[in-house]
Formats: structure tokens, sequence, C-alpha cells
């Protein structure tokens, strides 16, 4: 397979298959920046607050340049691909669309912090594993997106790494409940894992890893960070006992956070902001 461009795309089921990725990748990080965002002014301190505003607001710039690709595929407008599309079309992984906790950001917000913390850092885990297939994509300007994306997601991965490794060799109520949400997301991350339907075809068209093969590395990762603190890993691979997003199954969460990031521009779509 060929290095493509957007302007050399001949083969239509080439085409299907990396707007299928793509979505994957714009809706997981648009998703997830958006429960990045309501932590705003309710971390454990003004240092993470500043540093997790940041990441979330570069996450929310990674969703962007994935579906300007897609609009250059002809897919529509990124605006229309972020704000748009009914919860059934989205492809993002289901953990990644759970609420940070109980309450609302504008109503008694009771956000688990142990609960971000293992759920970002697996993510940002799986996200370098992409990112680094990515950069050898036989489709130029991901492998090119990838690449640039890849510079600033190896601070995000740090600093989550950072926390989850000091919580879990905290003191034993930090331990405890970081533990507990280990066990949680380790249920459902194999839906982050997951290629979708379409994965064989993905890598057949060599537009990213094999899944097992990304799977293994992420595991390897991890493990190294549960090693480094002194922590036991889950036994077997991760499961996806809430549905797998990349099929279209997702829960009200989404709609609750879809609603919220569409609000505006769902007042007038035709408006210029």
């Amino acid at each position: 397979m060929s290095i493509k461009s957007a302007g050399e795309i001949t083969d239509q089921a080439y085409k299907q298959v990396l707007a299928e990725l793509l979505y994957q990748l714009g809706d997981d990080d648009f998703v997830l920046s958006f429960r990045g965002s309501e932590w705003l002014g309710l971390c454990p301190h003004i240092e993470e607050d500043v540093a997790f505003s940041s990441i979330t607001q570069n996450t929310m710039g990674h969703a962007t340049m994935y579906y300007k690709l897609l609009e250059e595929l002809g897919e529509g407008t990124a605006d229309e691909l972020a704000h748009a599309r009914p919860k059934e079309e989205r492809k993002n992984a289901v953990i990644l669309e759970e609420k940070n906790g109980e309450g609302g950001y504008m109503d008694e917000p009771r956000y688990d912090w142990a609960f971000t913390v293992v759920r970002n850092y697996f993510y940002e885990a799986a996200k370098k594993v992409r990112l680094d297939s990515l950069k050898q994509s036989s489709y130029s300007p991901l492998a090119n997106v990838a690449k640039s994306i890849g510079r600033e997601q190896y601070f995000h991965l740090k600093h989550w790494e950072v926390w989850f490794t000091q919580l879990l060799s905290s003191t034993p109520e930090a331990a405890e409940r970081m533990n507990i949400q280990v066990e949680r997301i380790w249920q459902d991350f194999g839906d982050v894992l997951s290629l979708g339907p379409s994965g064989e075809k993905m890598t057949e068209f060599k537009l990213i890893g094999g899944e097992k093969t990304l799977a293994e590395q992420w595991i390897k990762q991890v493990e190294a960070a549960f090693k480094a603190a002194g922590a036991v890993m889950p036994e077997g691979a991760p499961g996806s006992i809430s549905g797998n997003g990349r099929k279209g199954f997702h829960t009200g969460d989404l709609t609750q956070a879809l609603d919220t990031l569409g609000e505006v521009y769902n007042l007038d779509r035709a408006a210029a902001w």
C-alpha cells in the first residue's frame, strides 16, 4: 500500500475505513476533553487546575485536527462533525463518556479524582501507542497529524503517569481508592483498545497497526507503571462490559455531554461565531 494524500484516494473502501478510524480518534479526544473541562476550578490544587485545563485544551485541539481530516475527505465541516452528529453516530469508547462522578458541574459536583487519574492515565498510554503506530500510516495527512500531536501528548502522558504512580504508592486510603477505580475501568477499557468492525481492514490498508499488537504494547506500558508504584495489575485482558462504542453503543452520559458541548452551536447552526 503506497502512501496517500487526500487528493490521491480513489479506492472507496480505503476512504470508508480511513473515515471510520478518524471518527474513532476524533470522538475519543472530543468527549474526554469535555470530561476534563468539568474539573475546571475543582481540581485538588490550583497548579493542577492550570495543568489539567491546558491538557484538556490540547486534547480538544487534537480532536479538531482529526475532524479537519474528515472535512478534507468530504464528511462535513469540522463543526458539524463535532456538534451536529447524533449519539448513535459517535465512535468514542464508552468509558470515555462516563461522568466524572455524582452530581453535575453546576449542581453539587462530587467527582472522583481517582477515577479521573486512572481513566486519563490508561487513555494517554493507549493514545501514545496509537500515535506511534499512526506516524507510519499509509495516509500521509494522518501520519503528519500524529507526529504533531505526539509532541504535546508526551507531556500529557507523563503528567498522568506521575499522578497514577504517586497515588497508588501513597497512603492506604489513596491506594484503596485507586485500586477500586483500576478494577472498575479495567473491566471497560477494552473498548478503548478496540478498532471496531473495520479493524482488520485498517491494518490491511496500513492505516494503523493491528489491534492485538497495539493492545499488547499498551499492557506492557501500563505494567511498568504498576511495577513502579509497587502495585498489582489486574489479571486478564481489559473488558467491555458496558458495550462497544465503536459499534455505536452509548449511554445517557454521552447525551448529556453532547447537549452541553453543542448548546451554543445548535442555537443557530448558520451563525458565524
